[in-house]
């Protein structure tokens, strides 16, 4: 089995989805990190498919270039990179993780 990794990303500030934001995932093992999969969101904030599948338990990271996005869109932005770092317990589950944003903040949880 294996589980699917998928993520959007919606900018609070406007109440829009943030569509054109580059995401990467890694999967992290101690302080080596191999690019698995990228993707840039779409009009709705999402990337057109799952990310990833894998096929082990582990440590994953996604770095979304909000800083880029957000550059974009005028102005000089308090972040750039954002990295979220998680853990696949299980790999026949199901992991999404959106990231709800702003020009100075950010954050995260386990959707569904």
């Amino acid at each position: 089995m294996s589980a699917t990794i998928s993520t959007h990303v919606l900018d609070v500030a406007r109440g829009t989805p943030a569509a054109g934001v580059p995401v990467a995932l890694y999967a992290i093992d101690g302080e080596e990190r191999k690019l698995i999969a990228s993707a840039v969101t779409n009009d709705d904030g999402r990337t057109d498919d799952s990310l990833a599948r894998v096929e082990r338990a582990g440590t994953y990271e996604l770095v979304f270039a909000a800083g880029a996005y957000l550059r974009a869109l005028g102005g000089a932005p308090f972040l750039d990179d954002v990295p979220v770092r998680f853990v696949v317990a299980a790999p026949e589950g199901k992991y999404h993780v959106p990231l709800l944003l702003s020009g100075a903040g950010y954050t995260t949880y386990r959707g569904s």
